[in-house]
């Protein structure tokens, strides 16, 4: 099986499915002849034509209502918006249209459009290259969030969403494209070269939709995460040396409730960990749906270690970052309380 790092197996789902079926389209800023601003397109236009890998000028709202135009004639385009933080030109296009295309027309029309951006921090890119807007989208009804943490699931969740019906934003954590990233920015850079979730099939697989992961079983707390943080947080659980149950959410919307609450009925305790900031952050719809299912399991308040509520700043980036001390602090805060 080959070794791949994320956007080698971003790059082989692409290739794997448009040879599968010539409907599928790309199209981007730089994703044709540049091959993508992180390269996960690289020779796709060489291999497929420039009618199926399209340059795009920068417009994101003309990128996104293109897509979803084709997708009602037809085609399955997959655009790619090169930051997360460039997302918000075509987010009317998201909200007003592609989310509720088929609602407004009882089911005549649907636009099967995957949006694929990287997102997250970690990479001295400041507060416009930097952002983690996954619960803007997971609050719209119509689409579904997707983010994976690791080169394996990468490739099987792109395809899964590219091949579903329903519109998809693809959040791809970029400070984790070239290797699992533990939180500590003063350590040598590690790559996915000897990860098993590198080990990437190189022919059609998927992993499916709305299913999260147990990443590592334990019986103290359950750490419910996603992305980057889902390395930061099984480096923090080691730090600390609590038993802790570390679950990837991978499908933000919808959500693997059964999974998590689980697991929380087990331990009894629960932390939830994510970039983006923390208030009306993805983390609160979390803590509710635990709220609402384990209560009369928990022994101990739900933590929440995000983002501060601030722009992503230039500097002090490691200060903002939710890092391995800011977790650990949290693991035992949930493990001293009740």
């Amino acid at each position: 099986m080959a070794q791949m790092n994320m956007i080698q197996a971003i790059r082989s789902a692409l290739d794997v499915v448009m040879d599968k079926d010539p409907n599928i389209v790309i199209l981007g800023e730089d994703v044709g002849y540049f091959g993508g601003v992180f390269r996960c397109t690289d020779g796709l236009q060489r291999k497929f034509g420039e009618h199926r890998v399209i340059d795009a000028p920068i417009a994101e709202g003309g990128i996104i209502g293109t897509a979803i135009g084709m997708g009602v004639n037809g085609l399955r385009p997959v655009a790619e918006i090169q930051f997360a933080d460039y997302i918000y030109p075509g987010f009317d296009q998201v909200v007003s249209e592609l989310a509720r295309l088929r609602y407004r027309t009882a089911g005549d029309l649907t636009s099967p459009v995957t949006i694929r951006t990287p997102c997250g921090g970690g990479i001295r890119g400041g507060q416009t290259h930097s952002q983690s807007p996954e619960g803007i989208f997971t609050h719209i009804s119509g689409i579904k969030t997707v983010m994976p943490s690791n080169p394996y699931d990468a490739k099987g969740l792109l395809i899964s969403s590219i091949e579903s019906d329903d519109p998809i934003i693809f959040f791809e954590p970029k400070r984790i494209y070239n290797g699992p990233f533990d939180g500590d920015p003063d350590k040598a850079a590690v790559s996915w070269a000897s990860h098993p979730k590198g080990e990437v099939p190189g022919g059609y697989y998927t992993v499916p939709l709305g299913k999260a992961d147990i990443v590592e079983p334990g019986d103290d707390l359950t750490i419910i995460t996603y992305g980057t943080l889902v390395h930061v947080a099984q480096a923090a659980a080691k730090l600390t040396g609590f038993d802790a149950e570390i679950i990837d959410v991978r499908t933000l919307a919808p959500l693997d409730v059964s999974t998590l609450t689980d697991s929380v009925n087990k331990t009894g305790r629960c932390l939830i960990a994510h970039e983006a900031t923390r208030f009306s952050g993805y983390g609160a719809e979390l803590a509710a749906t635990i709220q609402e299912h384990c209560f009369w399991n928990l022994e101990a308040p739900i933590e929440r270690v995000a983002g501060w509520d601030t722009p992503y700043p230039h500097a002090f980036e490691w200060q903002y970052f939710p890092g391995q001390k800011r977790i650990a602090a949290g693991i035992r805060k949930v493990m001293e309380a009740g």
